[in-house]
């Protein structure tokens, strides 16, 4: 039943689920707040008394705006330094399994068949509320959801690890990694993990994702005969886009989160964010 009353109160209700879908949409928080607020002032600007339905009008209004974005953040991200990832949220939807994994995988979708997956497969709405909110007919949307379903397919894991089990290894991973104990660390390892860093050119990072378990040990290993590992403080554990992780604050100050990509109890990829720009409200929910 769609939501009735005052038009602020109307929006207000909505903003939860139109963030989440304008976030999955675009992949920063920043980004995805502003959208949704364009949704509301153009929400404001509207005559009530001409929408039928006010949650399919906002969706709507949303994912146009994101499509939008999605064109010239195509372009930015071209010209970003090293390797970009989406901001880290913490807060994890119920229901919601699209991690980050998954959504670096929509990364090389089409705007248009990201909206139709997300819309349809995530967000529960059927192929017609669909085609009105991305301008297409019905049956161009099944195939659009069709083919960034396959790929999105690709991406998830063959044999997933329990969440408890998911903490324990990266827990481990803290651990070995800090200590400097290599062994331990590589026994954590897939022989084919990637470690993928984004500092956006803001901090130090990995420009380039760093392959397989030996390079990925060795890079490891040279933070901390630099001395890079010590003096860090551990502020979360827990889930990070529906991925074991944890948040730290180096020696130097910078604030760090790292996320495991798991496959059959070994790390098939390390995600480290590294860059302030996509840590601002992780830093606000933890501070």
């Amino acid at each position: 039943m769609p939501p009735e009353g005052p038009p602020e109160d109307v929006f207000n209700l909505l903003r939860p689920r139109l963030l989440r879908i304008a976030y999955r949409m675009l992949g920063t928080l920043a980004e995805a707040e502003d959208v949704v607020q364009e949704a509301y002032l153009r929400w404001h600007q509207t005559d009530p008394a001409t929408v039928s339905n006010a949650e399919a009008f906002l969706v709507r209004t949303v994912t146009r705006l994101c499509l939008d974005v999605l064109k010239s953040a195509r372009v930015q991200r071209v010209d970003y330094v090293g390797t970009w990832l989406p901001e880290p949220i913490v807060e994890q939807v119920e229901g919601d399994d699209l991690t980050l994994t998954l959504m670096l995988a929509l990364e090389r979708l089409s705007p248009l068949e990201r909206a139709a997956f997300l819309l349809h497969d995530v967000f529960g709405m059927d192929f017609d509320e669909v085609a009105k909110a991305i301008g297409r007919e019905p049956a161009a949307c099944r195939q659009l959801a069709s083919r960034a379903r396959a790929h999105v397919r690709e991406a998830r894991p063959r044999f997933p690890v329990p969440e408890e089990q998911g903490r324990e290894i990266a827990s481990a991973f803290y651990a070995a990694s800090r200590s400097g104990d290599m062994h331990a660390l590589q026994e954590l390892l897939a022989q084919d993990v990637v470690t993928y860093s984004d500092g956006g050119g803001r901090v130090l990072a990995a420009l380039n994702p760093i392959q397989g378990r030996e390079k990925t040990v060795r890079f490891f290993d040279g933070m901390h005969r630099r001395g890079w590992m010590e003096g860090a403080q551990q502020v979360y554990a827990g889930l990070i886009d529906g991925l074991p992780a944890f948040v730290t604050i180096e020696a130097d100050g910078t604030w760090q989160t790292m996320s495991f990509a798991l496959e059959a109890g070994r790390i098939v990829a390390v995600y480290i964010t590294r860059n302030p720009d996509k840590l601002q409200a992780l830093r606000r929910g933890l501070s």
